[in-house]
């Protein structure tokens, strides 16, 4: 199943302040994220429709509403602080 994707304006911004090939690995994260969910993505135990991806040490939160997949923000994780 193929979905859509929608960043929010917060996730934009975070995303801007990555370094170059930090963006272009999320990018193709993103990419292989809408064919599938494919990737390393687990569901948030205590939310619900909440999912995070993770690309190295980056953390990438996102909602999945039918065939739509809606990038909330993206951050480090709080291990590689």
């Amino acid at each position: 199943m193929r979905y859509h994707l929608e960043i929010k304006e917060e996730a934009r911004q975070q995303l801007r302040a990555l370094a170059k090939e930090q963006r272009r690995n999320v990018g193709r994260r993103l990419d292989a994220l809408q064919n599938n969910l494919s990737g390393d993505v687990k569901k948030l135990a205590a939310k619900t429709h909440e999912y995070r991806l993770r690309v190295g040490n980056l953390r990438v939160l996102f909602t999945l509403e039918k065939d739509l997949i809606s990038c909330l923000c993206c951050a480090r994780s709080q291990k590689s602080l």
